[in-house]
């Protein structure tokens, strides 16, 4: 790939992963410290009844993200695939994987909203709404924990294509790669040990992630990959 088909490929890798991020923080962090109160079914009905476009606007939102987490891998095997085919192939495996699971587990939020509109409909109180509206959000929930697997394991392969890539920092692929195992340790800490989201680990466990996947976003979005020398000289 010639320099500038490269750097045209890197912006909108880059443009498409900051799409990804901002759609990720409004519904798995905004949506649900808005309407969610885990311990309290009914406050959590009234929530989404009071706000049911909100709501809404997350699964919109949502299944915007799994298109967009369907196209970013391709492009960026298109950029990163001369680096190193198996490890391009395994990061695009990995993240395309998790696409119809997150489709499937989005349908327990589709069935919140059909449940409060039968009970609206008809007008009938069902002293249960509540409880049955919170499972079913529990179960949407526990398939995110499952979609972390495949959340950490994209980065691993990816990571290490940023960092022989030889045009991309490679500070940022191992930020990328730590990331990988931070992701593992919060899923397998918190499925086996039921107090691991309040330990230190869990608080630090996401943010080689977090930096390396904004950090990554950001560079090929604003620098792409005009660069005077490799960057790994």
């Amino acid at each position: 790939m010639d320099r500038r088909h490269r750097n045209r490929t890197a912006r909108l890798a880059g443009s498409l992963y900051i799409l990804l991020v901002l759609c990720g923080l409004f519904y798995l962090v905004y949506i649900p410290s808005r309407l969610i109160v885990w311990d309290d079914a009914t406050t959590t009905l009234e929530n989404i009844r009071e706000s049911g476009y909100l709501f809404r606007s997350g699964i919109i939102v949502a299944i915007v993200s799994f298109i967009i987490f369907t196209l970013l891998p391709l492009v960026l095997y298109k950029l990163l695939n001369e680096t190193n085919k198996k490890a391009a192939f395994l990061m695009v495996l990995f993240a395309i994987i998790s696409v119809p699971i997150s489709f499937v587990n989005i349908l327990s939020e589709f069935t919140v909203l059909e449940l409060i509109q039968k009970s609206d409909s008809f007008g009938i109180v069902d002293a249960s709404l509540a409880d049955r509206v919170l499972f079913h959000l529990e179960r949407y929930s526990n398939g995110l924990e499952v979609l972390q697997l495949f959340w950490g394991l994209w980065l691993l392969p990816f990571g290490y294509l940023v960092y022989k890539s030889g045009f991309l920092p490679k500070v940022l692929g191992v930020l990328l790669m730590a990331g990988c195992f931070g992701y593992l340790a919060t899923f397998f800490g918190g499925f086996i040990f039921e107090s691991f989201s309040g330990t230190t680990l869990s608080d630090v466990a996401g943010i080689p992630a977090a930096l390396g996947e904004i950090g990554i976003a950001l560079w090929l979005s604003i620098m792409g990959t005009n660069t005077r020398k490799p960057l790994n000289e």
